[in-house]
């Protein structure tokens, strides 16, 4: 039983609630009458609700993101009825911007925008005294890092033992990136470094080897990334795992330095490209050189064990179909481990908003808000791309199809080489989910015989290598959050 439950809807189990976790280590003297409740996308709401109704509490705070909006409206809709008591509060980014026009926000009893490691505590306090706060909204400001609890001593065993770890070193990120919500806060700032990396001692003492750090731009502060990855370098062991996001073309050389002194298989490198094209850059607002970017890359891949996660932004504003296959065609060609397709995503109150009437945008009005359309692409082809991009994360990224992968890339035009044979995919199926592995190396091996005229031998040979090799799910598809 507690008083107050913190919970969320993750997009998987290995996936942890951190933001909940930040919220519960700086509940002081409710602490003991807290509680973290979390599930996943497999839950149905109405277990849920059993789950969280048992415990009796009096509080539910519900950490709200793109992935689980849907659900957790339906969570939302479904406490109201059956224990109408109980006070229900909306946290996370979902609900933080342009929260006027949610439902969910109107269901709720709260609402607390922004970082609320300062404003839960204060509200629950409020509410269990009988006199909660007149406006429902709360919009706290920023709290102090330094003064907060850090919440790693709430990974359990089984959290360290089966579970990817998050860590933050910092929060903000100085770019103004029209389709990131973290433009929105300009401000970077940094965790104690020294308290910082004794909790991640700790942690690796207990076993943990798996991290994902959540900072928005890891290589910034060259000295703090050199510190982080010093500490790491001291401490190697078998089966560490490093998640950082970088952005591309900020790599000086004592960076490169650590980097490169990392044995294969320990560092993943979530590079974030978007767009080699400036104009498309500009249009968004990210301050980034192409040019320094693919030289960047091009080192990384060629002098260093990193694996190297590249993302392409699909659909964004002034970005026409031929400069996203030219895109992807200057990626590929720096060969990257993995190539990540994402479709331009409206999140609320990020800045491409504004954008939407100037270049024609028309986004789904469902979560995830996906770009249906554009000035330059039109809804075909953007549907057509959006397909692509499924196809390509079975075939190219998930570590199954390595020499179909160099066979589909080796000639020609990868992009133009691999659309085509999403379009013979998607006409032979009629779908792009739930097809059986088995199936789909079937699937794939016609096509490139009979779309893209490769040598049946060939094609059989490397059909035959791939099955053999018998690859696992990629290192990317371990860390990524859905949605994201």
């Amino acid at each position: 039983m507690a008083d107050i439950l913190l919970a969320t809807i993750n997009a998987r189990y290995r996936h942890c609630a951190f933001g909940l976790r930040w919220l519960l280590a700086n509940m002081g003297d409710l602490g003991p009458r807290t509680a973290l409740v979390e599930f996943d996308l497999e839950k149905t709401p109405v277990e849920m609700a059993e789950a969280l109704l048992a415990h009796r509490p009096r509080i539910v705070g519900l950490g709200v993101y793109v992935w689980n909006v849907e659900p957790t409206r339906h969570l939302v809709r479904l406490l109201k009825g059956l224990a109408p008591e109980v006070t229900l509060v909306l946290g996370g980014p979902e609900v933080s911007h342009d929260w006027e026009e949610q439902e969910i926000v109107h269901l709720a009893d709260h609402l607390v925008t922004g970082e609320g490691e300062e404003a839960f505590p204060w509200l629950c306090r409020a509410i269990l005294a009988g006199a909660p706060p007149p406006d429902r909204i709360l919009h706290p400001p920023p709290p102090v890092l330094a003064e907060l609890v850090q919440p790693y001593d709430l990974y359990d065993a089984e959290d360290i033992a089966h579970r990817i770890l998050y860590l933050e070193a910092s929060r903000g990120c100085p770019f103004q990136c029209g389709f990131c919500l973290s433009a929105l806060d300009r401000r970077v700032r940094t965790l104690p470094l020294a308290a910082f990396l004794e909790q991640v001692e700790n942690l690796l003492a207990r076993g943990a080897l798996r991290f994902k750090f959540v900072d928005r731009t890891f290589n910034l502060h060259t000295a703090t990334a050199c510190a982080i990855l010093d500490f790491f370098l001291a401490r190697l062991r078998p089966g560490l795992d490093l998640h950082f996001e970088v952005i591309p073309d900020r790599f000086p050389a004592a960076l490169r330095e650590r980097v490169a002194a990392f044995p294969p298989g320990v560092l993943q490198l979530e590079v974030g490209v978007q767009s080699f094209n400036p104009e498309v850059l500009a249009h968004i607002g990210r301050r980034q050189d192409p040019q320094l970017s693919e030289q960047n890359l091009r080192w990384l891949r060629g002098q260093t064990g990193a694996h190297l996660h590249a993302d392409l932004i699909v659909g964004l504003p002034g970005e026409d179909w031929d400069s996203i296959a030219a895109g992807f065609d200057r990626l590929a060609a720096l060969e990257p481990h993995e190539i990540q397709v994402g479709i331009l995503k409206r999140l609320p109150g990020a800045p491409i908003n504004r954008l939407i009437e100037p270049f024609g945008l028309v986004f789904d009005p469902v979560p995830p808000r996906a770009v249906l359309r554009s000035d330059r692409l039109d809804f075909m082809q953007m549907r057509r791309l959006a397909r692509f991009a499924r196809y390509w994360d079975l075939i190219g990224n998930s570590g199954r199809f390595p020499a179909i992968r160099r066979m589909i890339l080796g000639r020609d035009s990868g992009f133009r080489r691999c659309m085509a044979l999403s379009d013979w995919l998607f006409a032979r199926t009629g779908r792009t989910h739930r097809i059986a592995l088995a199936r789909l190396q079937d699937l794939v091996a016609e096509g490139l015989i009979s779309v893209l005229g490769e040598d049946p031998e060939e094609v059989r040979a490397c059909s035959a290598a791939d099955r053999n090799q018998g690859g696992g799910e990629s290192r990317q598809a371990r860390h990524r959050t859905a949605g994201c």
